[in-house]
């Protein structure tokens, strides 16, 4: 079995029970980070057991109720990720939620096993700050929610990368796959894909890759559509590549043990040097596609 048939799920290879894809700890062969996909119909509601994990209810379609802890968060949402940054909802651990959704959508449930119990939260959109990051065709736009810095959580750090059509994003290719204090964190991480549709005969595609970080370490290179996720317990990775005409966007979910949740990354020492050479490109001109606040 090589690594693209273990760390590549196709859109629907992971689904599960209520849930379009499905990944926990167990499922990912490691021991915090997980992701699931609610696909809810008008009129439907679907109650989330936090078990031993925190958890983000983020709409990635649709908008929806969150009832926690005696609170209910109403969660306005957005037409597609393409269209908005969003709003969203932190469930602690050892919480029952229900999510209720009057007109139906499809919501990202980003997770991490975690000790702490933290209180049951509202995110607001207009509270997102937005990054432009890189420069060139290596320019991108990062929707921060919830960063190390951003949103309080336990273990738990997720953001959201769109990449115009044509450039390159996670370059230079970087790793985060052991502990180096001040330097680099041990996190594993999730990619999960949404691809923008401009016309119905093209569905569109992107391109991940993961190259080795040690011996044996994780390979691979895959087409990415719609649905599909690409988990990576080490490695290099990047670039994720957007075919010509269409976005690419992906939601990463990280989250590992260290004592300081901190994002902390080692560029590949043959490719880092194209940071070098952004201060004197312009920011792809198509970005931001979206924002309420810039973080410079």
């Amino acid at each position: 079995m090589t690594d693209n048939d273990r760390h590549v799920l196709r859109a629907g290879a992971a689904a599960r029970g209520p849930y379009a894809l499905d990944i926990d700890p167990k499922r990912a062969g490691w021991s915090y980070a997980g992701l699931r996909v609610l696909e809810l119909a008008p009129g439907g509601s679907h109650t989330l057991a936090a078990g031993d994990s925190e958890w983000i209810v983020l709409p990635l379609s649709g908008g929806c109720t969150v009832h926690v802890d005696g609170e209910s968060f109403e969660l306005l949402g957005r037409p597609s990720v393409f269209g908005s940054v969003t709003d969203f909802a932190y469930v602690p651990r050892d919480a029952h939620a229900r999510i209720a959704s009057g007109a139906g959508g499809r919501f990202a449930l980003a997770g991490a096993r975690c000790e702490r119990r933290l209180p049951a939260r509202y995110g607001p959109a207009p509270e997102v700050p937005v990054e432009l990051r890189g420069a060139g065709t290596c320019s991108r736009q990062v929707n921060n929610f919830a960063a190390a810095h951003t949103f309080a959580c336990d273990r738990l750090i997720a953001v959201e990368v769109l990449t115009p059509g044509g450039n390159w994003s996670s370059y230079p290719p970087h790793k985060h796959d052991e502990y180096q204090p001040g330097v680099e964190s041990a996190l594993e991480e999730i990619y999960y894909f949404e691809v923008e549709r401009t016309r119905r005969e093209d569905s569109g595609l992107g391109y991940h890759r993961v190259s080795p970080s040690r011996p044996g370490g994780t390979d691979l290179l895959a087409e990415v559509r719609t649905g599909d996720a690409v988990l990576i317990p080490d490695g290099w990775h990047g670039p994720s590549i957007a075919a010509p005409g269409h976005t690419l966007y992906y939601l990463n979910v990280m989250a590992g043990p260290g004592e300081e949740r901190e994002w902390l990354i080692r560029d590949h020492p043959d490719h880092g040097w194209i940071r070098d050479a952004w201060p004197s490109q312009p920011v792809d001109p198509r970005l931001p596609l979206y924002g309420p606040e810039l973080d410079s």
